[in-house]
C-alpha cells in the first residue's frame, strides 16, 4: 500500500513488495509460531511496523514485519505507543505472512501469559470474587481481574444462579461486586 485515503475510503497498492524474490525467499523461509527478534520502526494506529533482524528490507514499508492493535498485549490500551515505542527492540511470534503487502504478520501478546488462563486457573464454581466494576452495561457488567485484565459477564443470564454475578451497583459497597 503506498497511500491511503480515509475519507474517499480508497487505498492505492504497490506491488513491489509481491515482486521482491528476496522479501518471499524470507517470508517462505518463517515457521508459525516462531519467534522473531527486531526493532519497532513506525506506530501507526492501525499497527506497528517492525524491522526484522536478519530480514530484508521492506520495498513500501517501514519494516517487514506487522502487528495489529489486538496483537500488541493482553491488556486494554488506548493507543499502541501505550505498549511500544519507536525504536524498541521487540520478540514476536509469527502468525503468518500476508501475502498482499510482502509482510510478516507477529503477535507481541503470544510471547506474554495470557491473563485470562490465569484468571481462569484461579476460579472455581461458587467462588466469592471481590473486584472493584469497571464498567456497567444494561445487560453484562465488567470488572478488572487480580492479573489486569477486565472481564465481562452477563448479568441477565446470572441472576439468581448460585455463585453468579448479581447485576448493579449496590449502595455503600464501594463499587465492588460480590457473587
Amino acid at each position: 500500500m503506498t497511500a491511503i485515503d480515509l475519507d474517499e475510503g480508497r487505498a492505492w497498492l504497490s506491488m513491489a513488495a509481491t515482486e521482491n524474490p528476496e522479501l518471499w525467499a524470507f517470508l517462505l523461509s518463517l515457521r508459525r509460531g516462531e519467534i522473531l527478534s527486531g526493532t519497532v520502526a513506525a506506530i501507526e494506529r492501525f499497527g506497528v511496523f517492525v524491522a526484522l533482524d536478519g530480514g530484508p528490507g521492506h520495498p513500501v514499508f517501514p519494516g517487514v514485519g506487522f502487528i495489529t492493535v489486538p496483537e500488541l498485549s493482553w491488556r486494554r490500551f488506548e493507543v499502541a505507543s501505550d505498549i511500544v515505542e519507536v525504536g524498541q527492540r521487540v520478540a514476536c511470534g509469527f502468525l503468518h505472512f500476508d501475502t498482499s503487502n510482502g509482510e510478516a504478520r507477529l503477535s507481541l501478546r503470544a510471547t506474554q501469559p495470557d491473563s485470562f488462563e490465569a484468571f481462569a486457573e484461579d476460579m472455581a464454581v461458587g467462588r466469592r470474587l471481590d473486584r472493584r466494576v469497571t464498567k456497567l452495561v444494561p445487560s453484562a457488567h465488567s470488572f478488572r481481574s487480580s492479573t489486569g485484565s477486565s472481564a465481562l459477564f452477563n448479568s441477565k443470564n446470572s441472576r439468581g444462579v448460585p455463585g453468579g454475578c448479581r447485576s448493579g451497583r449496590r449502595r455503600g459497597d464501594g463499587g465492588r461486586h460480590r457473587n
